[in-house]
């Protein structure tokens, strides 16, 4: 009985080691890395971000074998999500919108694949047709002088400049802007509650050719399909830029992935570093969306096999490209 008991104790520490071996690829002592064949998405509230999440989704679908959705939260949220392994991919990180950006990519808490785009532009903006009608009105400080063009409904004594999204530091950075030029004598600095909100604001004043100065950015379907123009600032200033004083930088919009989901989908995350878009491509497409109906599905599509198919032999190799023109024509 002696005998079989140590017996049977050599075996089982034989196949212990022999699991531990298979699962480590060596003495490492860590665990495999299993292919993860669902995307989880970050949605941050915006078209771009919804198309570029249709066209990686697209890719991941019709060349990998992959499932995928969508994961709504605000840009701080979704990078923190990010962080936690909470979503896989953010196909728009907007860099210089979020103060720990950096720090968090310094301290190895995500990975940084690519640069999706970085020839966009933020900061006020008017109709061209307000542009037009008043020569003077070209930079931020000659809204000191134009006042009466953009009476705030609700306060008969000011007038109103449109801020940014809830949660953006830009929004911050524009009020302080505000206050910096001393347009805040003359203006109440409102908020809008949404994307949509903002974008309502601006179309409906388009459509009235009524007055209306805003924050808004680039690439967005309302810029590629309305004529506004950005007032001028002064010259860019690294330090003084966060108190408010001088232009929006082009802001660096870079694709990230969790740690776990990059180390776990190469190929994959090989396609996503190859992802690039310039700005008015997307503002061109999401004006095509806009304007058709189509949803952002169809026009993911429509982008790859009408628009601009010269994309799909840019992001992919040529297996991979051949797949796709396969599965999308």
């Amino acid at each position: 009985m002696r005998k079989k008991t140590v017996f049977c104790l050599v075996i089982a520490a034989v196949l212990a080691l022999t699991g531990c071996g298979k699962g480590t690829g060596g003495s490492s002592g860590e665990k495999e890395t299993v292919e993860k064949t669902h995307v989880t998405f970050a949605y941050v509230g915006w078209d771009s971000a919804k198309l570029n999440n249709a066209l990686a989704g697209l890719v991941a679908e019709k060349v990998f074998g992959y499932t995928w959705e969508e994961v709504p939260g605000s840009t701080p949220i979704m990078h923190e999500a990010l962080m936690k392994g909470e979503v896989d991919v953010n196909m728009e990180e907007w860099t210089n919108n979020m103060p720990t950006y950096e720090e968090d990519l310094e301290a190895g808490k995500f990975k940084e694949l690519g640069v999706n785009f970085d020839d966009n532009y933020q900061g006020f903006y008017i109709p061209r047709y307000l542009a037009d009608e008043n020569p003077g009105l070209k930079t931020v400080k000659d809204l000191a002088d134009y006042a009466g063009l953009f009476p705030d409904p609700e306060d008969p004594e000011k007038a109103i400049i449109y801020g940014g999204i809830p949660g953006w530091e830009i929004t911050e950075i524009m009020e302080k802007k505000i206050k910096a030029y001393g347009l805040d004598s003359y203006y109440n600095y409102v908020v809008p509650g949404s994307d949509a909100a903002m974008s309502a604001a601006l179309t409906s004043a388009w459509d009235k050719k009524k007055p209306i100065v805003s924050y808004y950015w680039e690439p967005t379907w309302l810029l590629g399909k309305y004529d506004f123009v950005l007032l001028e600032d002064d010259p860019y200033d690294e330090e003084r830029f966060r108190d408010g004083f001088g232009a929006c930088p082009a802001v660096t919009v870079t694709v990230g992935a969790s740690n776990g989901f990059a180390a776990s989908n190469p190929k994959y995350c090989e396609f996503l570093s190859r992802f690039h878009m310039p700005s008015a491509t997307i503002s061109e497409v999401l004006a095509y969306m806009q304007e058709s109906g189509a949803d952002h599905e169809k026009t993911a599509l429509w982008l790859l096999t009408e628009s601009h198919p010269e994309l799909v032999d840019e992001w992919l190799d040529e297996e991979q490209a051949k797949l796709l023109k396969e599965a999308i024509k």
